[in-house]
């Protein structure tokens, strides 16, 4: 058999699981907050166009619009000032290869549900990578934080000063950078960054060095506690906008039962 062949066997057998990374749009799911002065990212909205009615008898149909940012979504180093000058640095540009590839899911959910501004460190990594070895280089990286499970204002968790949420810190994502050389980053959150991840230096560091390195990033994913933390494959494929900075997506990955 082939390849092809094998996986479509696995699939059919149930030896190769199919599991949903994506949350639902909707209108109420959640979208990060910039403060006031900048400008803001667009909810989900549905608009029904018609409905087997007087305007349309036979189809049934929707008009949508959406920030790029909004929901699960796909990261392009375009995003960010560090890689506006990064060559097929546009959604519509990345080599369509970049979309399917191996992923690690580092467990950091007994961290987060103690301490809700829980870091990502180098030492953490080398703690996950001393029992289950290290990061192959090219990999998708996802930050399990059960987050995923929060809705509503929980989900953004605002303060006074800000939201609080897990994340990366700026020694955490150089290292899988440079050290691991990863493809890109994933989280459960509403961004790549912590909540609070505009108080590093350089501000939002997950999203300047990953997008600088040409590097992707995925956000608001979900059921990462399905996922084994080595032997999965990620399918992670954007909307091919025109220099699109990033893309509304549904992510999905294969495990082997």
């Amino acid at each position: 058999m082939t390849a092809l062949e094998t996986l479509v066997s696995g699939l059919a057998g149930g030896s190769v699981r199919i599991i949903d990374l994506t949350h639902t749009l909707d209108p109420d799911f959640p979208v990060i907050v910039l403060p006031p002065e900048f400008n803001q990212c667009a909810r989900f909205r549905m608009e029904e166009i018609s409905a087997y009615d007087h305007r349309g008898p036979a189809w049934k149909w929707h008009n949508i619009s959406m920030s790029e940012h909004t929901g699960t979504h796909f990261d392009a180093p375009s995003h960010w000032i560090s890689g506006r000058d990064v060559p097929r640095g546009a959604v519509d540009e990345i080599p369509i290869e970049a979309f399917v590839g191996p992923v690690v899911v580092i467990d950091c959910s007994s961290g987060a549900a103690e301490n809700e501004d829980f870091e990502l460190t180098p030492d953490f990594i080398a703690g996950w990578e001393a029992e289950h070895g290290e990061i192959p280089e090219d990999a998708w990286v996802l930050m399990r934080t059960d987050w995923s499970k929060r809705s509503g204002a929980d989900y953004l968790n605002m303060r006074e000063d800000g939201p609080h949420s897990p994340g990366p810190t700026p020694d955490g994502i150089r290292f899988l950078i440079e050290e691991r050389n990863i493809r890109g980053f994933g989280t459960e959150t509403v961004g790549t960054d912590g909540g609070q991840g505009a108080h590093y230096t350089p501000p939002y560091p997950a999203h300047f060095y990953l997008h600088g390195a040409g590097k992707y990033g995925l956000q608001c994913l979900a059921n990462l506690d399905q996922l084994p933390a080595t032997g999965a494959v990620l399918i992670a494929a954007p909307l091919k906008i025109k220099n699109g900075t990033g893309s509304p997506l549904r992510v999905l990955a294969m495990v082997s039962e």
